[in-house]
């Protein structure tokens, strides 16, 4: 026994691990070649390499908008610079308008999720009746007015060139084209226009709306996949000059800053635009009752808004005589921001509230975690959807007729504008290939979403795009149903949860459990500044943070990035030591059962390790604190008690009977030892956490880094010594680890509450508060009958 226990003794810092076979290309393998090889022009490190290069598109647009007829036409300048080293015959330019053509639509219909099916079908019986949509393409010139011979392929269109373009060399072209705008709401698609028929208004997103350059670029050639409705854009960035005539009634919000809004707007709404500069509180420079009065009063008289934007990679525009038009400055850094709104009179009440607080929040914040906010403008637009473009974006969030909202509507609202604001930072600035890799934009995006909404209010509802726990239903699927976050963007069939939380999730996971926010940030933020205005690839992305943090991270990108094994780590065994040099029999005590208090999830949400550290952090001030004019019925209603739970634990004790020498008999008085064995039941690797609470109810927790797992990916026993009695022992108390089954994670073994008891809870929790006017009292009782 005297042996046994100084092995134990000496294992209390390290692990014993049993392994008969080769370790080679195990989890903790470098990626190596499944990553692209580094060269000049990108580089091991993961910043862009002495001969980095990309190409440049510079478009002059001139374009009517038809409301009577909603035709759209232009004619557009492009000139394109070839900074490659390659020599071009031809281009390749992007008619995404072809989406909804019954002609050129790229017909590759895609395994969509269950959301998605019956919007598909509607596209689909749209796009097998013949119809006129997708763009028309009238002519295409060189500079001179030559005609230059093009091929249009599904949504791709091939121009082909005079003479070959050298590097350095610069080409310049002309394209006229027109399009039927579609009726987004029927037939779906990004852009189009939506119809009010209570009022006989239109509200019009104009967006893919030119024809315009693929990416050409060092890592793959020219982009030019076709466009099926799901993988986004890849796009090249540039300066834009655009004159947009519309009805004089309308009210237009666009990418880049408008140069001549005194020719368009009446004295008195310039005036307010001008004091708007300077406010503290969004103003609104078309007021409610101007935009109802436009509804009513439809001008046949034209206007041409002229806007200019520079080092963008896209231009989009909204127009309608609906929009109230409110603004505020905010500032990064010193420098001013334009946060704008615009939206109708069905989302007054949220929008005028909160729409550009969000937006000053969002790139406030992001300008926090990432880069300063480069641009001069940033914009949101109520447009009944979600979607991103430099400068500007659409969103949802209209309240019911009398005014009011649900909590839900609220936050999604907000939420949604946080994520399409920010994606102003991922991808319209970091510049990655949407079409190729969805979780570049909308993965890193909804992580630092996810960030964005914590800092706005500690009690933000999660939706599923940080906390760990919020991933394990997608990662408890059956492994068939499951496919890598690197998929591509066309072949995905959990788009949701594959390209946007599943990646959030990971990266949060990093930044909280695995490298803590200091190494991450600083890491994330390199990323960011080395790839703005630039093309990154995940390559780049891994590289960076492996290089910026010194942390070897490439476990976790193969496991979570490129591998489906879910977290499932087991406490499988406890053993208690005890040394007893006063007694030289050594006995096994019987089993004793006793009762303690746990804590449970706090509140109405689970439990969130991001929301304690912020609460924490004394130099952290949540929106809603700085402007109390944010908080509402549901702020208040979130700040409730913490329910408690009893468990029950089983304590083993082992004494030893061989005497010892004084000093070590001094310094093992009164310790106890612990052995526990883990299991990798999952298959992905992560670090264990372990939470010891004592006999006397005080806790305290241990770290084990992930490279426990490095020589044995199964099975890790580790011994600890502690200074008092344990009474219980919990793995990943804090659900940091997305660990898919907790009913192996305690010892004793807890019983996990199944979902509908959790649920009962809650039901009885909301019904307990002494409010008659909670909606959601009102709901519980409904609640009740049913049950």
């Amino acid at each position: 026994m005297k042996h046994l226990f100084f092995i134990l003794l000496c294992a209390c810092s390290s692990t014993l691990f049993a392994q008969n076979t080769s370790n080679h290309g195990n989890k903790f393998e470098g990626l190596g070649t499944m990553l692209p090889t580094p060269n000049e022009y990108r580089t091991a490190s993961g910043a862009p390499g002495p001969k980095y290069w990309q190409q440049r598109c510079d478009y002059d647009i001139v374009c009517n908008l038809d409301e009577e007829k909603l035709v759209l036409s232009g004619k557009e300048t492009i000139t394109y610079s070839n900074n490659s080293p390659d020599q071009l015959t031809y281009l390749w330019l992007q008619l995404d308008e072809n989406e909804h053509s019954s002609k050129y639509n790229a017909n590759y219909q895609s395994g969509s999720s269950m959301q998605k099916i019956e919007s598909d079908r509607v596209v689909e019986q749209y796009q097998k009746k013949e119809n006129d949509y997708g763009d028309h393409i009238h002519s295409i010139t060189d500079a001179l007015g030559k005609p230059l011979k093009y091929t249009i392929n599904k949504t791709m269109m091939r121009v082909e060139l005079p003479t070959v373009l050298k590097p350095g060399q610069k080409f310049i072209f002309k394209i006229d084209w027109d399009y039927p705008i579609t009726d987004r709401m029927k037939i779906g698609g990004r852009g189009g226009y939506e119809y009010f028929p209570e009022d006989g208004n239109y509200l019009f997103t104009i967006t893919q709306w030119y024809p315009r350059l693929c990416v050409y670029s060092d890592f793959q050639g020219w982009q030019n996949n076709q466009f099926t409705g799901r993988g986004e854009f890849a796009l090249t960035f540039g300066n834009f000059k655009v004159q947009m005539t519309v009805p004089a009634d309308h009210v237009v919000g666009a990418t880049g800053q408008c140069q001549n809004y005194q020719q368009v707007l009446s004295p008195a709404e310039f005036a307010r635009w001008q004091k708007a500069q300077t406010t503290k509180e969004p103003l609104e420079i078309i007021t409610l009752d101007e935009a109802k009065a436009a509804e009513k009063n439809k001008s046949k008289q034209k206007k041409t808004w002229i806007f200019k934007a520079d080092n963008v990679r896209d231009f989009a525009w909204t127009s309608s005589r609906k929009f109230v038009w409110d603004g505020m400055p905010a500032y990064v850094e010193g420098k001013k921001v334009m946060c704008m709104s615009f939206y109708g009179k069905e989302a007054y009440p949220l929008y005028r509230k909160y729409s550009t607080k969000a937006v000053a929040h969002t790139i406030k914040t992001y300008s926090h975690f990432s880069i300063p906010y480069p641009y001069p403008v940033a914009q949101s637009v109520e447009a009944a959807n979600g979607m991103e473009y430099p400068m500007i974006c659409f969103n949802y969030g209209r309240t019911e007729k009398d005014g009011t909202y649900s909590e839900a509507t609220k936050y999604g609202m907000l939420g949604v504008v946080i994520h399409e604001v920010g994606h102003n930072f991922f991808p319209m600035i970091v510049n990655s290939d949407e079409r190729q890799w969805t979780w570049m934009d909308e993965g890193i995006n909804s992580f630092v979403e996810y960030l964005t909404e914590e800092m706005f209010d500690n009690k933000f509802p999660v939706r599923g795009k940080g906390p760990a726990w919020a991933i394990v239903d997608y990662m408890k699927l059956p492994k068939n149903e499951l496919e890598p976050i690197m998929t591509n963007s066309e072949n995905i069939v959990r788009f949701g949860p594959n390209a946007y939380t599943k990646p959030a999730t990971g990266l949060n996971i990093l930044r909280e459990t695995i490298m803590g926010r200091d190494l991450f940030d600083y890491a994330f933020k390199e990323y960011a500044r080395r790839w703005a205005f630039k093309h990154p690839t995940p390559a780049d992305f891994f590289r960076t943070m492996n290089d910026a943090s010194a942390e070897n991270l490439d476990w976790f990108w193969r496991g979570w990035f490129y591998g489906i094994d879910p977290v499932d780590i087991s406490l499988d065994s406890v053993k208690h030591f005890k040394p007893d040099f006063a007694n030289p029999v050594a006995k096994i005590d019987t089993t004793i059962m006793r009762s303690i208090d746990r804590p449970m999830p706090t509140g109405k949400y689970p439990q969130d390790v991001s929301k304690e550290h912020n609460r924490e952090d004394k130099n952290i001030t949540f929106a809603v604190d700085a402007d109390t004019a944010l908080r509402d019925f549901y702020w208040k209603y979130s700040r409730g008690m913490e329910p408690y739970d009893t468990t029950k634990f089983a304590q083993h004790i082992t004494r030893y009977d061989e005497p010892m020498d004084e000093a070590t008999k001094e310094k093992l008085e009164g310790k106890q030892f612990y052995e526990l064995q883990f299991s990798n039941k999952g298959g992905m690797v992560m670090p264990i956490i372990i939470e010891w609470t004592f006999k006397d109810g005080t806790k305290e927790v241990d770290r084990i880094p992930a490279q426990i797992w490095r020589k044995d990916e199964n099975h890790v026993t580790k011994v600890f010594m502690k200074d008092k009695e344990v009474a219980s022992i919990k793995l990943d108390p804090e659900r940091e680890t997305a660990d898919i089954d907790e009913s192996n994670n305690s010892w004793p073994t807890v019983q996990t509450e199944s979902k509908f008891q959790v649920f009962k809870a809650k039901q009885q929790t909301l019904r307990s508060i002494p409010n008659a006017n909670n909606p959601m009292q009102k709901a519980a009782e409904k609640d009740k009958k049913a049950f």
